[in-house]
C-alpha cells in the first residue's frame, strides 16, 4: 500500500510540476510534496473538500466539509537540506523523509519497524561529544525527540482532523491523506466522464474529442435532453 500510494503521489506530482525531474520531485519532503498536491487539487476541483467518515464508537456516518486553506501549513521556503538536533552531549544531523523513503517501507511492516527504517535512512551523522555514534547507539529518548522534531519541521506531512460524533459524542482524530483523497476524486471524475462520453456518443454519434471539447455546462445540458 505504501509503495502504491507513493506511485500515485508521483503521478499527480508530475502533473503539478511538469518541468520537474522525477528524481527531484521524489526527494521533496513529504510535507512539501503534499503542499503541492493540495494546490493541484484546489486548481482542479476547487477549494472545498467533502468526505464521509464513520464514527468508530457507534458507526454513525458523518459528512465532513472543509477547505484546502484549513489544511495548509506555512513552511519555510529556504529550509536547509540538512537539519540538526542537540540533546545533552548528543548532536545529530538529519534530513526529512521523502517519497523514496516511504517507498522503501515493506507492506505489513510494524509501525515501530517502519519508523526505525525511516530513521536509518534520514539520520546523516550522530556524535556524542567527539565520538561518532550509530543509530543503535543512540538512546531511545533521543530517537523519540528526533521523530518529534521531524514532525515539527514538516507539519504538512501529518495532517490530523479532530472529529466529534454528534450522535454519541465520541471524539477522535483521523489522518487526512491528500494522495488517497485526491486520487479517489480523480477516479470518480474519470468514471463519470466515461459515462457521459458514452451517453453523448450513443445519442448523437459525436467523437470523444468533440464531446470533451464541450464546456461542462453544455455537456450537462445535452445529457438532460437525452434523459428527458
Amino acid at each position: 500500500m505504501a509503495q502504491r500510494r507513493v506511485e500515485q503521489a508521483m503521478i499527480l506530482l508530475a502533473a503539478a510540476c511538469s518541468e520537474g525531474e522525477p528524481r527531484e520531485l521524489a526527494q521533496l519532503s513529504i510535507g512539501e510534496r503534499d503542499a503541492l498536491l493540495l494546490s493541484l487539487r484546489e486548481s482542479t476541483f476547487g477549494p472545498q473538500l467533502i468526505s464521509l467518515v464513520v464514527c468508530p464508537e457507534c458507526g454513525e456516518q458523518l459528512e465532513l466539509s472543509f477547505t484546502v486553506a484549513e489544511l495548509r501549513f506555512e513552511h519555510p521556503h529556504e529550509r536547509p537540506p540538512v537539519l540538526s538536533l542537540s540533546s545533552g552531549d548528543f548532536e545529530v544531523e538529519f534530513r526529512l523523509p521523502n517519497s523514496l523513503d516511504l517507498a522503501a517501507l515493506n507492506e505489513g511492516q510494524e509501525i515501530s519497524d517502519g519508523t526505525r527504517l525511516l530513521l536509518e535512512r534520514c539520520l546523516l551523522r550522530a556524535r556524542q561529544g567527539e565520538e561518532k555514534r550509530t543509530l543503535e547507539e543512540l538512546p531511545p529518548e533521543l530517537l523519540e525527540h528526533l521523530v518529534d522534531e521531524m514532525a515539527r519541521r514538516d507539519p504538512q506531512a501529518d495532517i490530523r482532523l479532530s472529529l466529534s460524533c454528534p450522535q454519541c459524542r465520541h471524539q477522535w482524530q483521523t489522518v487526512f491523506d491528500i494522495v488517497s483523497f485526491f486520487w479517489s476524486e480523480i477516479s470518480v471524475w474519470a468514471a463519470r466522464m466515461l459515462r457521459e462520453v458514452h451517453a453523448l456518443a450513443s445519442a448523437y454519434g459525436w467523437r470523444e474529442e468533440e464531446i470533451l471539447s464541450l464546456s461542462p455546462w453544455r455537456r450537462q445540458a445535452y445529457l438532460e435532453l437525452i434523459n428527458g
